[in-house]
Formats: C-alpha cells, sequence, structure tokens
C-alpha cells in the first residue's frame, strides 16, 4: 500500500526545532505540536535499525525513524483527546533508551501498521491495543 505521507519530529536546530515535520506530495510542512493536531491514517512506523543502533551506543543523534502514512489531516480545534480513551496506546521512539519504536515498557514495535496514529502535542497515540509488555 502506498504511504505518500512521512511524518516525524524535527530536532534540528533552527525555526522549525521541536515541530511536527510533515513530507507529503504538496512539499514540507512544519506544524507546532501545541497549535495543531495530526491525524494520520493508514500508518506503518519505519526505522532505520542500523542509525538507531549507533544512536543507541552513543552516536550523535540524526533522523532514523518516521509515521508514513497514506492519508494526513490536521485540526486546529477540537483535538481528538486519544490520549484518554481506555483502549489507546503511546507510540514512543528515543533511540538513546531504545534503537526500536517502542510501547509499553520494551516491546519492539519497528514497522507496526496503524489504521490511526494521532498527534497530542509531543506524543503520538494509536488507537490499536497492543500486546501486554513486561
Amino acid at each position: 500500500m502506498k504511504r505518500p505521507y512521512k511524518v516525524r519530529f524535527n530536532l534540528g536546530k533552527g525555526k522549525n526545532y521541536m515541530k511536527w515535520k510533515v513530507e507529503g506530495p504538496e512539499g514540507v510542512t512544519y506544524y507546532n505540536p501545541t497549535d495543531v493536531q495530526i491525524i494520520m491514517h493508514n500508518c506503518q512506523l519505519k526505522n532505520q535499525r542500523t542509525t538507531a543502533e549507533k544512536i543507541h551506543g552513543g552516536a550523535h543523534k540524526t533522523v532514523c525513524a518516521w509515521v508514513r502514512c497514506e492519508k494526513l489531516f490536521t485540526r486546529t480545534q477540537d483535538f481528538l483527546q486519544l490520549d484518554a480513551y481506555v483502549d489507546s496506546t503511546q507510540l514512543k521512539y528515543n533511540p538513546r533508551k531504545l534503537p526500536h519504536w517502542f510501547a509499553g515498557e520494551d516491546t519492539n514495535i519497528d514497522n507496526l501498521v496503524c489504521d490511526l496514529v494521532v498527534s497530542i502535542d509531543y506524543k503520538l497515540f494509536t488507537d490499536k491495543q497492543l500486546p501486554a509488555t513486561k
């Protein structure tokens, strides 16, 4: 399935530091996480594992993870509060902590496919309930 949008958190220095970066057919757009909610459909969590393992081992951070999605919408009001849903799951990525996408403690969810991923401020959530972790 074609997923034309690529969404990641921008940690590069400059005016777009700490903003969501969306690359798509229309070009590149940056969104302030507190002002805009990104709603993604038909998504997959992507990771360059070799790069992530180097960062996990102490190398300088560089881009190595993102969400690919087929459809993308933004909201500037009446945000979806997916984090309040009992069955929602927070999707996490920090290669300093673990060299893969994770939920819960340490479950590797690289390449996970989700029908829905929603940004809530600086975090990502899915309505998909994932298996229990340690």
